[in-house]
């Protein structure tokens, strides 16, 4: 038919394209998919988190090989694995440090999305879909924590699955089906076996093409936050951009081979991490009958877990006052139209109310979930006028500095034993940081900003 598009035929690619689009995905992904070339060392953080993703899975198959979904034989299992099945304390341990590494990458890779602006239109959904992986991941790393059925395991999962009995109404119940029993049990075992090794794998595979798919749609972010296809040859190629394959193709082979001398590093010599990547009491198989002195979740959920311990009683007076402080500050704000100016403030009056009606750990619950869930607002909490973190006042520099460090101490509180002064420090670090968050929209529009140039900045190395 005239104006199809002739597909070439030849040869086995050929008649590949003709059944499948091979060499259509490879140009629209790869090869004339069109980048920006200012990309530093903080954009080799995406495909780390795809090659962890790739370890994860496969050190994940051989582990099921042999791992036992039961009470009585999971942790038997583990250390079958460990001292019996050939290379196999390399498959777990790659399999342990591989957790851990993901959520460095992770953590890193979000933080670039946050000081270069790679939320903000047209990325709103990019950052959405990332936002629902890292839930993702949170989920599967505690599904997986459990399997190895020892004491940490089983009492950290005790713990969070209590959690959920705050909620009203239907809390109790709810914590009943996710346990499967009234207490951790073979049911619980089963279940998160199934959550962790098949459905929460599905979903975050799916997640991970879309968010793929969206960015190449919209186009990389860069660290100017320029949007190069603005400005395009006679061919329609963007004038700051290079294909993607193969100059970051080879480009992140550097990034990958420092991050996997890091990671045999630590597999091969510190697999435990001093504690943090595998607890000592997890070498002990569980035990109901005998609590761990000090019960704390794997260091990547601390900063979450702090402020979850910080919501006591007393500290729901602060975030009253919180709240009705904000309430007051929208309404009197020339920035918010009506009829908004009344919204805001009377939602922000009712959740005042609800804080002292229901428990505080209910909504220490809420503030665990909120603080992870506040992420995928931040396309519209973020009011500056530029993206990029390089053109913005030197003093938001220091906001965002403030609340890294934050997050950092936040998480260092979570893997201590609870006191009397660093209860304070976490109930401040958690107004901290969500002031960071519901303040946005004023402070990030405040300042002298600079002038964004037309062009990437780039300096060739």
């Amino acid at each position: 038919m005239a104006g199809d598009k002739v597909v070439d035929t030849k040869g086995l690619l050929g008649w590949i394209d003709h059944r499948f689009p091979a060499s259509k995905l490879w140009k629209e992904h790869l090869s004339e998919y069109y980048a920006p070339k200012n990309f530093n060392f903080w954009y080799f953080f995406g495909s780390l988190a795809l090659l962890v993703l790739v370890i994860q899975i496969v050190t994940g198959i051989f582990m099921v090989m042999h791992y036992k979904p039961d009470a009585d034989l999971a942790f038997a299992s583990v250390e079958y694995i460990m001292r019996e099945v050939p290379y196999g304390w390399i498959i777990r341990y790659m399999h342990s440090t591989g957790a851990s590494m993901f959520f460095v990458v992770v953590y890193l890779h979000m933080l670039r999305g946050m000081l270069y602006g790679s939320y903000r239109k047209p990325r709103e959904l990019v950052w959405i879909f990332g936002v629902a992986i890292f839930l993702c991941l949170m989920a599967e790393a505690f599904f997986g924590y459990l399997l190895p059925w020892g004491q940490m395991s089983f009492w950290g999962a005790q713990v969070i699955v209590n959690l959920f009995s705050a909620i009203p109404f239907v809390g109790e119940g709810l914590s009943v089906w996710i346990r499967g029993d009234f207490v951790v049990s073979d049911a619980t075992l089963n279940r998160f076996f199934a959550f962790h090794v098949i459905a929460i794998p599905l979903v975050l595979i799916g997640l991970i093409v879309a968010h793929i798919i969206a960015l190449h749609e919209v186009g990389s972010n860069n660290p100017d936050g320029i949007e190069i296809k603005a400005k395009k040859d006679a061919n329609g190629r963007p004038l700051d951009g290079i294909p993607f394959h193969p100059y970051y193709s080879v480009h992140d082979l550097v990034g990958v081979a420092g991050f996997l001398i890091v990671f045999a590093a630590i597999m091969f010599f510190a697999p435990t991490m001093g504690g943090y990547f595998l607890e000592s009491n997890n070498f002990l198989p569980a035990d109901p009958f005998k609590t761990p002195p000090h019960i704390a979740p794997v260091w990547y959920f601390t900063p979450f877990y702090s402020m979850l311990r910080a919501t006591t009683d007393e500290f729901t007076w602060a975030l009253v006052a919180f709240a009705l402080l904000f309430a007051v500050g929208i309404f009197f704000s020339k920035n918010v139209k009506a009829p908004w100016k009344l919204i805001f403030p009377a939602i922000l009056v009712a959740v005042a109310v609800a804080l002292r009606v229901f428990d505080a750990k209910f909504w220490g619950v809420v503030v665990m979930g909120g603080t992870v869930v506040i992420l995928g607002f931040l396309p519209w909490l973020d009011k500056s006028p530029v993206k990029s973190i390089r053109y913005r006042p030197g003093w938001h520099k220091l906001v965002y500095a403030i609340f890294m460090i934050n997050f950092v101490i936040l998480g260092i509180i979570g893997t201590k034993a609870p006191s009397p002064v660093l209860n304070i420090v976490s109930q401040v670090g958690t107004i901290v940081y969500l002031a960071f968050f519901f303040f946005m929209p004023i402070w990030s529009r405040l300042g002298t900003f600079k002038q964004v140039p037309e062009r990437v900045t780039y300096h060739p190395h």
